[in-house]
């Protein structure tokens, strides 16, 4: 990489509305992915054959035949090894899923929903896929009233598998703290370079800060500031291993004009500093 690109972001096509098809090791897509990279959008992919490893945020995951991950926009991964591996994929936008099964996605504490499917259930999977990849030779053009069901009941059911198979059932919260919690995550994501006092965003809910850490700490376990914390930090680590920034550009990215003070932060949060963070990851075999 050159010494000062930031990660790779790939972008839908702005005239796709969801791009559903079939990969294996050769398919341009996946060779692309060989190198770090992440998405402005949600992107799943079945793994119907053979073996995938992906990086997912520092962890090394290997994925046999049979598994499905959703992943969110700006998650950072990288496919390493694709061993005789084949399947499907989809990618799309947030707005083309219905709003119950957008909900049911954002109540997900999980990042990314990784799933070991039964035969049953990898064959489910992939005939919503294959109905969704047809559409076009079936009405010459997508239908976006026959799309968004398809995807909605694809997301909805890959949340519920995830959800069965936690050994601990999810916490049961009401609409209202789950829709504030979405919510703040939401505006978190797209505001934490600019908005780092959970105030700001109590603000733009139009509740106490007091309320918004209430609601937080229930759903999360966390306080409204340590989330925001852990984002900021999340996106710091990640730019230390995957680009060449230096720490001051780092800090700048992430809306620090004293680098001293990201550094304090850093070292605070992480238990050691960005140089040594990053010094650590790369010498690290598990994860060049």
């Amino acid at each position: 990489m050159p010494k000062r690109d930031p990660i790779l972001v790939n972008s839908m096509d702005s005239s796709s509305s969801i791009a559903v098809g079939i990969w294996d090791g050769s398919t341009p897509g996946i060779l692309k992915a060989l190198n770090p990279h992440r998405h402005d959008h949600y992107t799943c992919m079945l793994v119907d054959a053979g073996q995938l490893e992906v990086l997912f945020d520092f962890e090394q995951l290997i994925m046999p035949a049979g598994t499905l991950f959703v992943c969110p926009p700006h998650q950072v991964h990288q496919i390493t090894k694709a061993l005789g591996a084949s399947g499907y994929y989809i990618s799309f936008e947030g707005h083309h899923m219905t709003r119950s099964a957008r909900d049911i996605l954002d109540a997900s504490l999980n990042e990314t929903i990784i799933l070991s499917l039964s035969a049953a259930e990898q064959q489910w999977f992939r005939s919503i896929l294959d109905s969704l990849k047809n559409l076009d030779s079936i009405n010459n053009t997508a239908n976006k009233e026959v799309q968004q069901p398809l995807l909605s009941a694809f997301i909805t059911q890959a949340v519920i598998c995830h959800q069965s198979k936690l050994t601990a059932g999810p916490i049961s919260h009401s609409p209202r703290i789950i829709s504030i919690a979405n919510e703040f995550r939401n505006l978190v994501k797209r505001d934490y370079r600019s908005l780092k006092r959970p105030a700001a965003y109590a603000q733009q809910l139009n509740i106490t800060v007091a309320h918004l850490n209430d609601v937080i700490k229930k759903v999360t376990g966390l306080s409204a500031s340590a989330l925001i914390q852990k984002e900021i930090l999340s996106e710091a680590q990640r730019l230390l291993y995957y680009s060449r920034l230096s720490i001051k550009e780092i800090a700048v990215q992430l809306g620090y004009k004293d680098t001293k003070y990201f550094i304090r932060l850093f070292t605070k949060k992480a238990g050691r500093s960005p140089g040594d963070y990053r010094k650590t990851l790369r010498s690290n075999p598990d994860l060049d």
